[in-house]
């Protein structure tokens, strides 16, 4: 009798494992890094042959309108693992790993693994997340982590596919399968050799994804696994051509997207039938949401984004949108909006250019051409302008100009449009409380300081005034010598927020007037560092030097957390580096595994090398090592 009731139970928990698994459809995804949507053949690129792609966008739904939320991995992936974006969350800067509230935030594998799924990764997470190790809320890192799951166990896979990264297009671009004389060009590049060369390369290195995607696809279909199975194509973000990766054009955030889904789970279909495409406008933040959704797993209140796939499906929101902030050792500040008619992009550092050179994309040939190309007079209005200073806001018209080459921002006919996606970027900015209105080491410091992570900090309106951050950004950018009564006001404020877009705004008006040099003369000791360092920089332009000099190189000495915005300034000032040689060789010159001391260093290396200084031992390695990675032939 009780072997017969063992027996009966047994039965009853596999049936009820089965059923589990029939309700509850397995979730195969697969990353490629870096590659835009127009890489791909079956989004209208006939130079490069992607068959496995072509295939699956035939078996599955084709989204035509899927944006990152940034334009670069580690940010990108911080939003895709906590379903907030990074700009809210307070990871936005490239390679930093500043904790969150892990109290307060999970991560989407958590939720699936309390749903009773089988959870693996294969392998790359680069989440941009401290205080928890990124492997810890995964149950595997293989690529066929299905095998190890319990029987009817659903499960989630994830494979990341690093055969279109960046780093493919590095090095010798010579004896490519594709020829350099038949790829078609964006139309902000100039036409010379070198960039066609590196096309030629990256064009086999999306053939040669795309042969990887293939083989999951029929290790999943040789695993039995095809028809219980959901499969997501897609990318962290766009690229890699220079202007692309870490850039907000369409080059930088369009991503591919397509969902395939099995007969079996036929009520999910976003369309009448596979091969249909879905233009339904789609933030990378929305896809955690909606995963979850489809696993029926718990959806906790924090995660942001819009579930856009399943009998749960959202409401579309109208408009996407994505940000760039610090890149390694480079700063800028941006803010974009989408939706399926124009990009708009705002600026909040105009005054610097797009192509501030960085250690990682100049290992493309294409980039090192590229600037050859400016440099000796070879670029014209639409090539040259990579290197040139920004417009505060940009407006592309995406079905004329899907290369963003023509702004609209100034254009009557345009207003309305940009008047309404100016307005709906604010709203957004506050509803997610965007945490980029501060400075980074100004923020990290405020946080710190109140003992805080930035996601804590910056909701705290007693801490982070965001209306008035916002105000005065817009006063600063609006370059109306009118505003400089209010712009020195801001100058006295007690928040060094105030302070801080207060010099934006009067290094934009331009060479400074005698009062307005006695007013910022005291922040050269402000304890807000990018105050101090902007409030050089207005002297520096003026020609009023020995003090700021002074200043900025006693900071340096000191090595503050604002250390690498401050060398930063150094090279968009152009000021001369002579008496801040002392400064630099203070600097750390050896390795660490802090990233920002390992930016500092490279910008230190940079710095001395672009104005013929020497470059100590620990330094000139990371020279060294650049310069032997750029021995290609250029012929």
């Amino acid at each position: 009798m009780k072997l017969r009731l063992f027996i009966v139970l047994n039965l009853l928990l596999v049936s009820i494992s089965l059923s589990r698994a029939a309700d509850h459809p397995n979730i195969l995804w697969l990353v490629c890094e870096d590659a835009t949507s127009t890489w791909i053949g079956c989004y209208g690129n006939s130079e490069t042959k992607t068959p496995n792609i072509d295939a699956f966008a035939r078996q599955g739904f084709r989204y035509t309108h899927a944006f990152a939320s940034a334009p670069v991995c580690a940010p990108s992936r911080s939003g895709w693992i906590t379903g907030i974006n990074a700009l809210s969350l307070g990871t936005l800067p490239m390679r930093s790993r500043y904790s969150i509230p892990h109290n307060l935030i999970k991560y989407y594998p958590d939720y699936l693994r309390q749903a009773g799924y089988y959870t693996s990764n294969h392998t790359k997470t680069d989440y941009n997340i401290g205080g928890r190790p990124d492997e810890e809320c995964w149950d595997d890192k293989v690529a066929d982590g299905w095998r190890k799951r319990k029987p009817g166990q659903p499960f989630f896979q994830v494979i990341n596919f690093n055969e279109s990264h960046e780093s493919r297009a590095f090095g010798d671009c010579l004896n490519t399968r594709h020829s350099p004389g038949e790829v078609t060009l964006f139309k902000y590049h100039p036409d010379e050799m070198g960039i066609r060369m590196n096309y030629a390369k990256y064009y086999d290195a999306v053939e040669n994804m795309d042969t990887q995607v293939g083989k999951a696809l029929e290790a999943l279909d040789k695993a039995g696994l095809a028809e219980d199975t959901i499969v997501i194509f897609n990318s962290d973000h766009g690229g890699v051509m220079p202007g692309s990766k870490r850039f907000l054009f369409d080059a930088g955030i369009h991503a591919p997207l397509i969902v395939r889904i099995p007969e079996k789970f036929k009520h999910l279909w976003p369309a009448a039938s596979p091969g249909s495409t879905v233009d339904r406008l789609v933030s990378f933040v929305d896809m955690p949401k909606t995963w979850l959704s489809l696993a029926g797993a718990e959806i906790p209140a924090v995660m942001q984004g819009h579930i856009f796939l399943g009998p749960n499906t959202e409401p579309e929101p109208p408009y996407a949108f994505s940000f760039r902030e610090r890149m390694d050792e480079r700063f800028d500040n941006e803010r974009s909006v989408r939706d399926k008619h124009y990009a708009y992009i705002k600026n909040y550092m105009p005054y610097i250019i797009w192509g501030q050179h960085l250690d990682y994309l100049w290992k493309l040939l294409a980039m090192r051409t590229w600037e050859d190309a400016y440099k000796n007079h070879r670029t014209d209005a639409v090539t040259g302008r990579f290197f040139t200073t920004k417009p505060v806001e940009e407006l592309y018209d995406m079905d004329a100009d899907p290369d963003n080459v023509v702004n609209l921002a100034d254009k009557p006919e345009c207003r309305k449009t940009l008047e309404t996606m100016r307005a709906k970027l604010r709203e957004w900015q506050l509803s997610i409380h965007d945490s980029a209105m501060l400075p980074e080491a100004e923020r990290l410091r405020r946080a710190e300081e109140n003992k805080l992570t930035v996601y804590e900090m910056v909701r705290d309106p007693k801490l982070y005034d965001l209306p008035s951050y916002l105000d005065a950004a817009d006063l600063a950018l609006a370059k109306d010598p009118a505003n400089k009564p209010r712009l020195l006001q801001c100058l006295q404020s007690p928040d060094s927020g105030l302070r801080y877009w207060g010099t934006v705004g009067l290094l934009m008006l331009g060479q400074a007037d005698a009062k307005v040099q006695a007013a910022v003369k005291p922040l050269l000791d402000d304890p807000c560092g990018e105050v101090a360092a902007m409030s050089a920089w207005i002297l520096i332009q003026s020609g009023d030097t020995a003090e700021a000099t002074k200043a900025l190189a006693d900071r340096l000495q000191k090595h503050p957390l604002s250390t690498l915005f401050i060398l930063n300034v150094l090279d968009w000032s152009h000021t001369d580096l002579g008496p801040y040689v002392s400064a630099l060789d203070s600097l750390p010159s050896v390795g660490s595994n802090d990233d920002m001391f390992n930016d500092e260093k490279i910008m230190n290396a940079y710095l001395r090398e672009s104005n013929g200084l020497p470059v100590p031992p620990g330094l000139k390695e990371v020279s060294e090592k650049q310069k032997e990675q750029n021995a290609v032939k250029d012929k």
